[in-house]
Order: C-alpha cells, then structure tokens, then sequence
C-alpha cells in the first residue's frame, strides 16, 4: 500500500470563509490530511495539480434542488446521475434534494426513501430533506423515522393549494416536532389567499399568460407569509429556513428576528440577483417561469444590497430541470405550467460575479456557496477546506470570464435562464470526495459512487460547527484579492 498521498493541490491560495492562506493541500483517502505553508516543498504525491495564481475554494454545497420532482402532471425530465454531474461541472459536489410526496397517497417517509434509492445513481454526495403536506397522527412517528435516516430538515409550503401547501395547522404542529428532534424547519413562504385571490383577478381581465406572471405573484405575498411564519416559529422555538427569498423585505423581517433571538435563515437563488421582471416583456417569457417571479429592477438592487451585507445566508440554485417544451404547453396560462428553473451548474458562476460586483469578498461568497450551507444544514464534512474535512475542493480563476451557452450545458434541458451572459467564477478544477471528476481535459465520471450524507442534530452540528471554523482560521492571510 503506497505510504504516499493520492492528490496534492500546490501553490494555490486556500480561501475559507474565514480567511485564506497560501498553502499546499495534501489529499489521502477521500481527506484532507493536511495544509502545508506554499513557501515549504511540495510533498511527493500519486497526483499533484498546480493551483499557482489561482483561488482553492471548498466545494460547493447546493441547499436547495429539485431532483426527478413530480408535481401534479409534470416531471422534471433529469435524474440524479444528469444533475449530479451537472453539479459537479459547476463546482458543487453535493446537493440536498427534496423528498416531497407526489400525491396525497405517498407519505413523507415514503417520498424520502424513494429518492434515497434513486439517488444511488449519483456522482456526487446527497443529503436530503423531508416534507409534509398534511398532519395526521404518524406524522411524528415518521419524523423520527427521518432522524434515524439522517434526514434532520422539513419543508413545508405557504402556497399551492390542493398539491403542496400545508395549512397553519400543520405548521404549528411540525415546527414543534422539528424541535423535539433538533432539526429544521423549510419554508416556501408565499402567502396562497393573496395568491389565488390576485391571480384570479388577472384570469379575469384575461391578463394570465406568463407575460403577467410578475404580477400575479406580488411581494406583499411574500413578505406577509414570512411575518406570520417567523410569528409560529418564535412561538414554538423553531429554528426556520426561508427558501429563495426575492425581496429586501422577506430578508429585513428574518435580520430583526434574528436580533430579537431567534434562529431563522434567509436564502436567496442567482436569478433573483441578477435577473429582473423586465424578462417577461421578453422575446422568450417562458424561460423564466418560477416562483417567487422575478422581481423590479429596484428590488433586484435592494436584494444584492442585503447579498453584500451578510443578511443572507446561502444561495441555493432551485434547480428543476424542465425542458421549453414542457414550459411552452400553456404559456398563456401560468397556472397550468411547470414552473422552476434549471441552475444547478451555473449556480456558481452566476452567484460569484454577482457578488463581485457587489463589492463581496470571496470569502464572502464562499460563505453562500458552501460553508454557510453546510453548517445551517449540518452536513458534517463539507463547506471547510481544513484537516480532517472532505476532500470537495474547486479551483479557479476569479478573472477568467465564460459565456453561458445553454445548449451546452449538462442538465438534461435545453435551455438556461442565463444565456448568453458573460460571467466569471467558472470553475477548472473540481475534486470530489479526492478524485479529480473535472480538469483541462474535461469530465471524468466517476461513476455511481456519490454518498448519502446522513445529517446531524441542527443545534449540536451549529456547535460543533463552531469549533470547526476556529480550527480552519489560518494563522496568516495573504493580502491578495
């Protein structure tokens, strides 16, 4: 057995959310063994990979995807070998998906196993969350049954009546659950009266064809429904997630809870940062059809603002991969057509340029892309460049600028909300769990070898967490940018 490690990143500058160094990054087994100062020699090495003028990031972690996801008679048409390697040519190496049952007949438990099972196919690791629609008396037991799997999050929805909403009841209930098992709370906070009751209005006047989909779906929905929740969760002392926040207020409402001591997270998506509601007056309005909607050109700028300022805490991509025939079957009516974009491979370019031109550091932006995931959903292993951590690692050039050509992208659609725009954060490297799936000469699969990551306690992997940065803090930062 070779004593020597199997992979060496040299000369490359280490940036941690904490702070960066310049530094060797030894790889044994799938670990990081160890950092050696950049000014001692390169240790001897199965591979080594020179990383010299270029920014060594942890690999991303993705919070929020959407995998083989049916809702009512859409499936999204990837399956987690298509977008787990599509995250990997973007620089993540793990994603958390959703196990959300497909109709009233699955259960939560059930929904969860069956993407276990498919996410045997995966290249890189998986993490999931759990969701529930509707209460009834197993639904504890079956919490705890997500537990014990690792599965330690729930997502629950404000909106969409009669497929995935959960009513206030149900909230309630499995907000207290989540903290009897020490986990967290998802919300998609949207507030359904305010919805249905403006979107009927608009079917009304004729006015409900995606054109008009920006304003069926108002902020006030949005932010109402985040006020109320954070009301339940501060009354149950749930720790609360917000999934793709699009308004400077829905964040506001989560920094003043924040400060008044309760535990709530805001995460946002790239296209709410880089994209605005001019998109539906557009030659190709389909294209994005998610919700939230895109939002003003002010808000889009409001939004970057609260980005820059640390008041959100992850980017997630909200990766559904549906293709423009499926979004092209009722344009004329946005409540008959899939919405969700496919991101899960721009997620990282999108965000980084974002954030650069918000003035961001990149420690910063390492912050939203894997180590704030990782810690808020207590992935143990990731979002850390330090000894002992996974060996998920990125390489890149913060200069080097990519345009964004759809069709060639690897998500298993045919299209990208972010065609044709310049962006830079591209990655040329990617190791995964120490294998190197992506370098000059292009993809390396590596085969159906991605792990199910089993999730600790929330507030226990929070305080191991904290120990953890301590550790990754480097003695020295290096003054380049």
């Amino acid at each position: 057995m070779s004593r020597i490690p199997g992979l060496v990143i040299a000369h490359g500058t280490v940036v941690n959310s904490s702070g960066r160094r310049n530094a060797h990054v030894v790889v044994r087994d799938g670990r990081i063994e160890q950092l050696i100062d950049a000014a001692e020699p390169v240790p001897a090495a199965e591979r080594t990979v020179d990383a010299t003028g270029r920014l060594v990031v942890p690999g991303g972690v993705d919070g929020h995807c959407h995998v083989a996801q049916v809702t009512g008679r859409f499936r999204t048409l990837d399956d987690y070998r298509t977008t787990s390697t599509a995250a990997l040519w973007g620089g993540t190496t793990t994603i958390i998906d959703f196990g959300i049952p497909r109709d009233a007949q699955e259960t939560p438990l059930a929904a969860v196993l069956h993407k276990k099972e498919l996410a045997r196919e995966s290249r890189c690791d998986v993490a999931l969350h759990g969701a529930v629609v509707s209460w009834d008396e197993t639904v504890p037991w079956q919490l705890e049954q997500l537990a014990a799997e690792g599965v330690r999050s729930v997502k629950m929805y404000t909106t969409n009546r009669g497929t995935t909403m959960a009513d206030g009841d149900t909230i309630l209930k499995v907000m207290r659950e989540m903290v009897r098992l020490d986990g967290l709370t998802y919300i998609h906070a949207e507030h359904d009266p305010i919805i249905s009751d403006c979107t009927q209005q608009h079917a009304d006047d004729g006015r409900i064809g995606i054109g008009h989909l920006h304003r069926t779906r108002p902020e006030l929905a949005e932010e109402i429904s985040v006020r109320e929740t954070l009301a339940m969760a501060e009354y149950t002392n749930a720790p609360v997630y917000f999934v793709h926040q699009s308004t400077p207020g829905a964040v506001d409402m989560v920094t003043e809870a924040r400060a008044r001591g309760q535990e709530a997270y805001s995460e946002t998506c790239p296209h709410y940062l880089t994209l605005d509601d001019t998109v539906y007056g557009s030659e190709f309005p389909e294209w994005y059809a998610c919700c939230p909607p895109m939002r003003s050109p002010e808000t889009v700028a409001a939004l970057k603002v609260r980005l820059a300022g640390g008041a959100i805490h992850t980017v997630s991509s909200d990766h559904s991969c549906y293709d423009l025939s499926q979004k092209r079957e009722r344009t004329d009516d946005v409540r008959a057509m899939p919405h969700g974009l496919p991101g899960v491979e721009t997620r990282m370019p999108v965000t980084f340029t974002a954030m650069a031109s918000a003035g961001s550091s990149v420690e910063d932006f390492v912050e939203v892309f894997a180590a704030g995931p990782a810690r808020i959903n207590a992935v143990p292993g990731k979002g850390i460049i330090a000894e002992g951590f996974d060996a998920d690692l990125v390489i890149f050039d913060p200069a080097e600028e990519r345009t964004v050509d759809g069709a060639a992208l690897h998500m298993g659609t045919d299209f990208s909300p972010f065609d044709g725009r310049t962006l830079t954060g591209w990655p040329a490297v990617v190791v995964s769990a120490g294998r190197v799936v992506l370098d000059s000469d292009g993809f390396h699969d590596p085969g159906a070898v991605g792990r199910f990551v089993a999730r600790t306690g929330f507030r226990e992997h929070l305080a191991s967490a904290a120990v953890s940065v301590a550790a990754s803090t480097p003695v020295t930062v290096s003054a380049a940018k």
